[in-house]
């Protein structure tokens, strides 16, 4: 049987980070990937938008304390709050306009991550104080087909001049992963 994507990423892990961080897609039931991810990894609610938010946050929330799996909420401190999430994932344009999720982490001492997409972005997370942020994407991706993608090379010349731990996503499975150089872990739709 070919390793999973998580037994990969462990050699990756500079142990100040999740080595693999799960973001939920609709396409997707997440719950059978949460269930697979191993202990220290970490799921992010994404569902932007949709009215099952909620409630799929609260069923997230539960099933990572049991598996003692870290859970952020992407883009909304008010749910992040209610759920009692571990932190808040900024998308890039969300970041740009970033205030209240900064006091709403550092007052609970949570997590932030930042998306980001190129230099300018990976700079504005470390400004922000972000503890990870994800740079995507790396490879051509099912989720954005068509879309340019940053390639191994580029990846590693701008994650290691960002000045905070970078994940890689976007195309990143279990044999992608073998080209990866200065990530310090990998985020994914389909991780687990």
């Amino acid at each position: 049987m070919p390793p999973t994507l998580a037994e990969r990423v462990r050699c990756l892990n500079r142990r100040t980070v999740p080595p693999l961080v799960l973001m939920t897609d609709p396409r997707v039931d997440p719950i059978p990937r949460v269930r697979r991810l191993p202990p220290g990894c970490a799921v992010v609610l994404r569902h932007y938008g949709r009215p099952e938010r909620a409630a799929l946050g609260r069923m997230l929330r539960r099933l990572c304390r049991e598996r003692r799996l870290l859970f952020l909420v992407a883009n909304d401190v008010g749910l992040a709050a209610v759920l009692r999430a571990d932190g808040v994932h900024l998308a890039e344009g969300a970041a740009r306009r970033a205030a209240r999720p900064l006091a709403w982490v550092k007052a609970r001492q949570g997590w932030l991550s930042v998306a980001a997409h190129g230099p300018a972005a990976l700079r504005r997370a470390r400004r922000l104080g972000a503890d990870w942020a994800t740079l995507s994407p790396v490879f051509p991706t099912a989720s954005h087909p068509g879309a340019p993608s940053l390639g191994p090379r580029r990846f590693a010349l701008w994650a290691c001049r960002a000045g905070l731990p970078v994940l890689a996503l976007g195309g990143v499975g279990p044999y992608t992963v073998r080209a990866l150089r200065g990530a310090a872990g990998v985020a994914a739709v389909s991780a687990g």
